[in-house]
């Protein structure tokens, strides 16, 4: 008998509250889909979701009764959110669809565990455990955990026909937790539909990628998702730039210890280009932050092995360091590749890599005139202070900001009298 009864979050004394609750009085609940999934595969359980035989108002009532805090979060949908001991437990009705169009569903509540079960995307979501930590597996999921196998239940084309969303959680799934080939089954559905993707809010198309793209490796599902097509209909950005950067960008990630960042590796999969990323932002939605975060990086110079620390801190200062660092960090992920099979490339993977750590390290200096003293030189207000501030600043920035604040003083003055 398979159980994760041992587990640790599993015998938490909020979620053995929740059990209490509604284990009762002819009712049921379960724990159900990514942390069952999870802990059978090793992985931390993440958030904890639960199913059970109550309908929504039912388990409402009975919580508020017991002392819960209830969040109505999906009550439409059969979902309330428990929060005890400030952990929030998203509890929801068993449910069978009524009616798809492939962007939302129609449901109705019912008592039946293979139904419900039935109704989810993927075999290995679709795991239950009881409150004793049996596992209650109704679509052959226990084996495809087993075999790390990504697939669809039923039917693959009409899984996809109800939510045209499971295209890209069937590839983010796979990036997380498959091995080998993906099902191929699943795989032909996704690249028959794929064009269906059109159909669905940018967000949620967004949500996907960002989470497929914060996988340990990616590599493979991008892989696969170009294959049928369906990169090119969400990220056509890619097309004619490719994904042959991924691999040494995860292998760097690894060799020297940085953080996977989703923004970086969308970077290494699309062209330099200001105009094109910032229509692809606006395109997917991005956030502002992920928005400007593309702009620097698009906007930011490349960087040569041979840059001396004082060109680069030029650079830094003029286009900030959070684009030069990612256009630093491909660089040495694309030297050090070439260098497995050219060790030529060593020396230019040391190189970028010392200038990638000073550029980590740098602090903006800062200019020592203002518009202050502008205007104290007799300048009358007006744009002639912005020309001047940017010309001096631009004179203390070509001589590596060693020129001192009396100095540039003098020079003001001397402009201004020859203005």
């Amino acid at each position: 008998m398979t159980s994760i009864a041992a587990e640790s979050w599993f015998q938490t004394p909020s979620l053995r509250r929740v059990f209490e609750l509604l284990n009762a009085d002819g009712g049921e609940v379960r724990v159900v889909g990514g942390a069952v999934r999870n802990s059978l595969l090793g992985l931390p359980a993440g958030d904890v979701d639960l199913a059970t035989t109550w309908r929504p108002e039912d388990v409402a009532e009975r919580a508020k009764a017991a002392g819960i805090k209830v969040v109505p979060t999906g009550v439409d949908h059969g979902t309330v959110t428990l929060v005890i001991d400030g952990i929030p437990y998203e509890v929801t009705t068993l449910r069978r669809d009524v009616a798809t169009d492939g962007r939302r569903a129609e449901v109705a509540f019912g008592t039946d565990w293979k139904a419900d079960a039935e109704r989810r995307d993927f075999t290995i979501n679709a795991l239950y455990a009881d409150a004793e930590g049996e596992i209650f597996d109704y679509v052959g999921g226990l084996h495809d955990i087993v075999s790390r196998t990504l697939r669809f239940i039923g039917s693959a084309a009409e899984r996809v026909k109800e939510d045209y969303l499971r295209i890209l959680r069937f590839f983010r799934f796979f990036a997380h937790y498959g091995q080998g080939r993906p099902d191929a089954e699943g795989l032909k559905a996704c690249a028959q539909a794929r064009t269906m993707l059109s159909t669905l809010s940018a967000e949620r198309v967004w949500g996907e990628m960002k989470k497929l793209l914060k996988a340990e490796d990616p590599g493979r599902a991008l892989l696969w998702m170009r294959q049928s097509g369906v990169l090119g209909e969400v990220l056509p950005e890619t097309e004619k730039w490719g994904i042959d950067a991924i691999p040494g960008l995860i292998a760097a990630e690894k060799m020297f210890a940085w953080t996977p960042e989703p923004l970086l590796r969308l970077a290494a999969i699309v062209p330099p280009d200001a105009e094109r990323l910032a229509a692809m932002a606006a395109r997917l939605r991005l956030s502002k932050a992920e928005a400007a975060f593309l702009a620097r990086f698009a906007e930011a110079p490349a960087i040569a092995a041979t840059f001396a620390d004082a060109a680069l801190d030029r650079e830094l200062y003029r286009h900030g360091e959070e684009g030069i660092i990612a256009r630093l960090k491909l660089s040495v992920a694309s030297a050090r590749r070439k260098s497995e099979t050219d060790p030529a490339f060593l020396a230019e993977t040391a190189a970028l890599q010392r200038l990638l750590a000073r550029a980590g390290k740098w602090q903006r200096p800062v200019f020592p005139l203002s518009g202050v003293d502008v205007l104290k030189a007799g300048v009358p207000a007006g744009p002639k202070i912005g020309e001047l501030l940017t010309e001096l600043e631009n004179f203390w920035v070509d001589r590596n900001f060693n020129i001192d604040r009396a100095t540039l003083v003098a020079r003001l003055d001397s402009l201004v009298r020859s203005g």
